[in-house]
């Protein structure tokens, strides 16, 4: 069975930073991409960030370019989310997901853990 696990979600303040982990119980972690998505109040899932199986390439959406970086340790088995200058409309449920090809397509994606809460006040 596959398990993903995020941690490290809280209340911060406008500005502040926060890291992410997600804790993947998976065979061959390495040959996945992993990605992160966020489903804000009233909102769909959305897309944030995925890094490569293989290279280690990786893709943001606009709005968290330049603020969010993405990074994994195939050794822990476990995928990162470097969050600095957040704002109020970082605001939302932050799941990992786990897939076959890198993609921002939510229905690409295999395996998703249940979310960590990140919530930024101004």
């Amino acid at each position: 069975q596959v398990h993903l696990v995020e941690s490290g979600g809280g209340l911060v303040q406008a500005g502040d930073s926060l890291r992410l982990s997600c804790a993947a119980s998976i065979r061959a972690f390495s040959s996945y991409t992993m990605a992160w998505f966020r489903k804000a109040p009233g909102k769909e899932r959305e897309f944030v960030a995925y890094i490569n199986r293989t290279e280690g390439s990786t893709y943001y959406t606009d709005s968290v370019k330049g603020r969010f970086t993405i990074s994994r340790d195939n050794a822990k088995n476990t995928v990162y989310l470097q969050m600095i200058s957040l704002n109020p409309e970082d605001t939302a449920v932050y799941y990992c997901a786990a897939g076959a090809q890198r993609s921002a397509v939510l229905l690409n994606y295999l395996y998703w853990g249940h979310g960590t809460q990140v919530t930024v006040s101004s």
